[in-house]
Order: structure tokens, then C-alpha cells, then sequence
């Protein structure tokens, strides 16, 4: 049976890896897969889905005016097997039920991988929506410098220091954000009580 699963994590857990290895699973047995990658991520090439480790593949950009479930409908490439969905935290609540609705509808498995949280440790409207909506949550494990299980995204500046206000997207990877267990995540917030974004 077809189910909407989300994998999140703190950044660097290894989810886009997680991702594209699941991708190729379906590859190697003659399957067909549909794999969506947002528009505002401007970190590799357009429409690429680039893991840390180097290996990539080719995307369908999307971006929140989109509908997800027409694209999957409509795609030439039938019958499509399986729907993964690269950085889903982008995704907006409508497009999570459009994902709901290929697995209800279409009978198609949708693996979407996000973070939870953005730097403020306040959810994503697309985690947000996941976490409501999904058949399966399943939690992707990343360490903090201290040992622990890091749960939170700390963004930093040129120099390592702790960003406390901003906009709440800002695109970037190991220059711009570290991840955190709560504790430590806590320890860099406690001495400054700006918790706020800008536009």
C-alpha cells in the first residue's frame, strides 16, 4: 500500500544521500521515479539534486504556485513508481496535500526529506505539514559537536558566530549552518534575546 513518508533531520544528516540511494533502488529494478527539487534552492546547478558526498541526479523544479499532484497525473513517464521529494520544508501546505493525494489517488509511495525546523527552531510550513499529514515519520540522525543527537540548525556567520535575527530562508549548507542538540543549540542563544526575522 502507498503511503506519504517523511525523513527529516537536522542538516547534514545525510538526506539527500538517503534520497538518491532510494532513487536508484527503484532505478536498478527497471522502475520509474519522479524526483522534485525546489526552485529557491540555488546551491547547485538548476533542477540538480546534489548530496554532500557527490553523487547527483536530475530534478523536476517546483516551486509553491505549482501543483504536484497535475505534474505526477500528467507525467509521460507512466507509470511512475515512486515520487521523492528533495528539501520538502519548502513545500507549501497545499502542495503536502497534493502529496497526500498521489498516495490516496494514485496509489504512488511520495518519499519527500526535509528539515524541521529553520535556525529560530520554529517549523517550516512544509515540516509543519508533513509531520501532520504523513503515513510514516522517520527521523534521519546527525551528531553535535558535543556527541549528542543534533536536533537543531544553528546559522553562523563568516567568522563561526551564532546569526540570531534574519530572514527566515536563507540557502546554505556547512558555511552558513551547523547542527546542534538543543542543549548547545540553547548554550549559543542565551546571552542575546534576539529571536526574530527580518524582510
Amino acid at each position: 500500500m502507498a503511503k506519504l513518508y517523511f525523513y527529516y533531520s537536522a542538516m547534514n544528516a545525510g538526506k539527500t544521500t538517503n534520497l538518491l540511494q532510494s532513487d536508484h533502488n527503484y532505478r536498478e529494478r527497471g522502475m520509474t521515479t519522479l524526483l522534485f527539487t525546489p526552485e529557491l534552492d540555488d546551491r547547485k546547478a538548476v533542477g540538480i539534486i546534489r548530496s554532500r558526498i557527490g553523487i547527483e541526479q536530475r530534478g523536476i523544479i517546483f516551486n509553491n504556485h505549482d501543483n504536484l499532484f497535475n505534474i505526477v497525473q500528467t507525467a509521460s513517464l507512466a507509470p511512475i513508481h515512486c515520487v521523492l521529494v528533495d528539501e520538502a520544508q519548502f513545500l507549501s501546505r497545499y502542495q503536502v496535500k497534493q502529496l497526500s493525494q498521489i498516495v490516496d489517488t494514485l496509489s504512488i509511495p511520495v518519499l519527500a526529506y526535509g528539515i524541521r525546523t529553520d535556525f529560530l527552531g520554529h517549523l517550516f510550513e512544509g515540516s509543519q505539514s508533513l509531520l501532520a499529514w504523513a503515513d510514516e515519520l522517520i527521523e534521519l540522525k546527525t551528531i553535535c559537536d558535543c556527541g549528542r543527537k543534533a536536533t537543531m540548525n544553528l546559522r553562523i556567520d563568516q567568522r563561526g558566530n551564532p546569526i540570531k535575527s534574519g530572514k527566515k530562508i536563507q540557502i546554505g549548507s556547512n558555511e552558513s549552518y551547523i547542527s546542534k542538540c538543543r542543549r548547545c543549540f540553547y548554550k549559543a542563544f542565551r546571552d542575546d534575546t534576539a529571536d526574530s526575522y527580518s524582510s
